[in-house]
């Protein structure tokens, strides 16, 4: 297989295919590959609930057989996680993350098939997780496979293995928007157009192969839903916060068991089975906490839950979520977080129906907008909450409330605890991302380590023709202007000098002095380079001066961007396992 890819690689290069066309060529793969993986993934969910529960829905039962039923799952999800990928634990994108930041997107071709046996026999034996989690770790090993094989560069890897995930969440959910948003805003962290598109393409090629396979209905049949009055927006509000505390109160939960999980000496091996107890017991009265639940929150969306045991539900999916993914076994944390949010959603409704009857929609309709904020409180991703709900349900009538109610719980939920469901696992593993890096990797280095103190310099009283003399006999975009003492006056870029020749014709009167920003960011030495990075961003430079940290009109130095961005990918490569795939 490897063989076949790399002498077709050898011929597109041959053929002298562009980059970007390769790129794309690729993209189409992995969205292609996605979506066949995700119907058979599907299929294997299927398959393994009618093994564990028959071809009839779960109904409630008092026997003690259901309570087993979860647990047997786990005896045979538990070894394939713990004996042959142990990435396949959990919900699996902190995984895909961790993989894009620090290993050049490598993820071992065998995760995407332990992923999809261990997650399916975890939901179809009745664990509390949902199919998304599964299929973007899938469709991402699908993407950094196929990057391995045809031994692409880490950039080039690491967007399709974005592709990947993009096209997971356009075939689980039949939302190809929400897919691209995802992936962009959660796994790559990058909005640039070199990753936009490809991205992009996967997506809609898988979207456009699971509509022609399963068909185009959305996941969710929803009633006609809208705001109902203006006066409905504080209500909305209110609903935002306590999706946002709703949130945090899972990802807390949910860490907090898997460290007791992890604390317990028992074999890792058999920890889902003991959660599959667990969560046994609770469905024996409480059969709605199986699985995804997707059939209770339909029901919930149609406002046919009553208030008390809406409420309760949200606390009781928390705990069967806990039981199933913090005692090891394999899942999505998605479809538990629609769940929860639909519960409290309906819970708040039902409490505005009673008390404001003539301004407000049905309880239903606060279901709806309750699963969307409790997904952006637990992913802190609001984009994707927004345009993932409604994909989902094909209705754009409730977007307002959405995207309040999303902003309030995304909020509320950074502002309380600051670390998403996905980021929590990385921080705990010494890992603190931002825009797809690990922060962790510049924490430790300093301006001092990667600064340069050779650089152009352009004297503060050099005039016009001067200036455009140096500009061009330097490889440099922006230069620090200096007085007669070499001490720091401002900055001055090609940019600058361009614009201005853009014009009537200056005079060649005009010196640097004249030009000069003045108000330029500057760095010290001792500064570590996360410091460093956060000042370029602001005003969009290629480099920075480096001032002495007595005397901070001194110019000691010039730190440029790639200086920075170079050390960091050397950085990766010192602690990426050497072992290969």
């Amino acid at each position: 297989m490897r063989f076949l890819a790399q002498s077709v690689l050898r011929r597109i290069w041959t053929m002298r295919a562009p980059d970007s066309t390769v790129l794309l060529a690729l993209a189409l793969a992995v969205g292609l590959g996605t979506a066949i993986g995700a119907v058979g993934f599907k299929f294997l969910v299927e398959a393994a609930k009618d093994f564990f529960f028959g071809p009839t829905p779960l109904v409630p039962s008092r026997s003690v057989w259901v309570a087993l039923i979860p647990a047997a799952g786990g005896l045979l999800a538990g070894p394939l996680i713990a004996y042959f990928a142990h990435e396949a634990k959990g919900h699996g994108v902190p995984e895909v993350m961790e993989a894009v930041a620090l290993k050049g997107g490598i993820i071992r071709p065998r995760v995407a098939v332990v992923k999809a046996l261990a997650s399916a026999i975890c939901i179809g034996s009745g664990g509390s997780a949902g199919r998304e989690g599964p299929i973007v770790q899938i469709g991402s090993a699908i993407g950094s496979t196929i990057g391995q094989v045809f031994r692409l560069p880490g950039e080039r890897v690491r967007i399709l293995v974005g592709c990947g995930a993009a096209a997971g969440i356009s075939a689980i959910f039949n939302a190809p928007i929400a897919g691209v948003l995802f992936s962009l805003e959660v796994i790559l962290g990058d909005f640039g157009i070199g990753a936009f598109a490809p991205v992009i393409l996967s997506s809609v090629i898988a979207s456009v192969f699971m509509r022609g396979v399963v068909g185009n209905a959305p996941a969710f049949s929803v009633p006609s839903y809208t705001l109902v009055s203006p006066y409905e927006i504080p209500i909305y509000m209110v609903l935002g916060v306590v999706c946002g505390v709703t949130a945090v109160i899972f990802i807390r939960s949910l860490y907090w068991t898997e460290d007791l999980f992890d604390r317990w000496s028992a074999p890792m091996w058999i920890k889902p089975a003991v959660g599959g107890i667990g969560l046994g017991l609770l469905g024996i009265y409480f059969p709605q906490v199986f699985a995804d639940g997707y059939d209770t929150i339909q029901t919930m969306l149609a406002g046919s839950v009553v208030f008390w045991f809406a409420g309760a539900l949200i606390f009781l999916k928390i705990i069967a979520t806990n039981f199933t993914l913090g005692s090891g076994n394999s899942g999505g944390i998605f479809a538990p977080s629609l769940f929860m949010g639909a519960a409290a959603g309906l819970a708040v409704g039902h409490i505005a129906n009673y008390l404001f009857p003539l301004i407000t929609a049905s309880p239903g309709a606060y279901a709806l907008v309750g699963m969307g904020a409790v997904v952006a409180g637990t992913t802190h991703a609001p984009i994707t909450a927004i345009l993932i709900l409604f994909e989902m349900t094909n209705d754009y009538r409730i977007i307002l409330p959405v995207m309040v109610a999303v902003v309030f719980s995304t909020l509320v939920a950074r502002r309380i605890f600051p670390d998403s469901i996905y980021t929590l696992k990385l921080r705990r593993k010494g890992i603190v991302l931002k825009a797809g890096r690990d922060m962790n990797v510049l924490a430790g280095a300093y301006v001092r380590d990667v600064m340069s103190t050779e650089f152009d310099t352009i004297p503060e009283n050099a005039r016009l023709p001067e200036i455009l003399k140096l500009i061009s006999e330097s490889k440099e975009l922006d230069f620090p202007v200096v007085d007669e003492a070499g001490d720091l006056v401002g900055s001055l870029g090609f940019q600058d000098v361009r614009q201005l020749l853009a014009g009537p014709m200056p005079s060649e009167l005009i010196i640097a002095g004249d030009l000069v920003h003045t108000d330029v960011l500057s760095l010290g030495p001792d500064d570590s380079l996360e410091t460093a990075l956060s000042r370029f961003d602001p005003q969009g430079l290629d480099a920075l001066p480096v001032v002495d940290a007595a005397n901070q009109n001194r110019l000691v130095g010039m730190l440029r961007r790639d200086a920075v961005t170079g050390f960091y990918s050397r950085k990766l490569l010192d602690r990426r396992d050497p072992s290969g795939l």
